[in-house]
């Protein structure tokens, strides 16, 4: 058996380096999940991995921090300043960590195997903590998307699909919903991913009707549920989080169940009748009143919305509204899109 190596200064100079550098590093990402995204699992899950690291930060190395002069000491890189977005910021510092945890790894596991064993698991937990503040960003810029949205285009089977919803979205268009009963997946497939690309483009919301395993294929930004298709809970199990899932309430109880079952928005209608839904009686503007303004969730008055009838939705309170063949049918989508967009100005 080989002998236990002398740990010399050096050794347990860059340790103590690289325990600081964790630590602080940590803190930073800790202080983002406490005040930018209020994430109770993730803070006490990184509060005591700093712990861990504190309790084997032992006197040897911190009186070996100026035994031998570092020439690192005030070196800088100019990415540092490039650092705007809080998400940036974050990512640098997993990826501090996740460096420092592996020089703590690889020194001291014959020297000290308890503190490289507690390094390896937090560089492998810190892949994950990193993956689950980028999704909960994803989500809240979606969510932030989806708040200031006025105008959600709902497609239906046309040959200029991509043209009408291109027009659209070049016009302002922040959201579309991709529809289809169509029984051809490789059409509804493509269709989906032109529309989901383009919307990427524009910066836009790309949902997708009811076929989750499109959204999916796709990368959609979520998925639109009608009250007899998958449940939402299920959805959820499906999609992740970062999703979002939208859901059409016809009633009181429909939007307090999509409240319970953490729906991100709701479409409310059909508020006058439609071609779409044609055995869907129209509700009128008074049930979006009744309805839709005693919750907190998003929502969009649907069913038969156009230019000559929107300006009354808007004097009733309705912040957005979806539109099909406002929009679809139209001889110029671009003109119809920025009239629509134009009246919640």
């Amino acid at each position: 058996m080989s002998e236990k190596p002398f740990l010399d200064q050096r050794i347990e100079q860059l340790i103590d380096a690289n325990l600081d550098r964790g630590r602080e590093g940590l803190r930073v990402i800790e202080e983002w999940c406490r005040f930018g995204q209020n994430n109770k699992e993730l803070i006490i899950k990184i509060k005591g991995w700093r712990h861990q690291l504190g309790l084997h930060h032992h006197d040897c190395y911190k009186n070996a921090r100026f035994s031998i002069p570092d020439p690192g000491i005030g070196l800088s890189h100019p990415s540092q300043i490039e650092r705007s977005a809080p998400l940036q910021v974050v990512s640098a510092n997993c990826a501090r960590v996740q460096e420092a945890m592996r020089v703590i790894e690889e020194f001291s596991r014959r020297s000290n195997p308890s503190l490289s064993k507690i390094a390896s698991e937090i560089r492998y937990g810190v892949y994950e903590v990193e993956l689950q503040i980028i999704r909960t960003s994803n989500k809240e810029k979606r969510i932030n998307l989806i708040e200031k949205c006025s105008l959600c285009l709902i497609t239906s089977p046309s040959k200029s699909l991509n043209t009408t919803v291109e027009k659209a979205l070049k016009a302002g268009l922040k959201m579309v919903q991709y529809r289809t009963k169509s029984s051809d997946d490789l059409t509804n497939l493509s269709e989906a991913n032109e529309l989901s690309r383009l919307c990427k483009i524009y910066d836009s919301l790309f949902i997708v009707n009811d076929r989750i395993d499109i959204a999916l294929a796709v990368d959609a930004d979520g998925v639109h549920l009608g009250q007899k298709d998958i449940p939402v809970q299920i959805a959820r199990k499906i999609l992740g989080s970062e999703k979002l899932i939208g859901s059409s309430i016809h009633c009181l109880k429909e939007l307090r169940l999509a409240e319970e079952n953490g729906c991100d928005y709701v479409g409310a209608g059909p508020v006058n009748k439609t071609q779409t839904k044609p055995n869907l009686e129209a509700k009128g503007i008074k049930y979006l009143s009744e309805t839709c303004n005693s919750t907190y969730l998003p929502w969009f008055a649907i069913g038969g919305i156009n230019n000559t009838n929107l300006q009354e939705l808007i004097s009733a309170g309705t912040k957005r509204v979806a539109v099909c063949t406002a929009i679809m049918n139209a001889k110029d989508p671009s003109r119809n899109t920025i009239e629509l967009l134009e009246a919640f100005q």
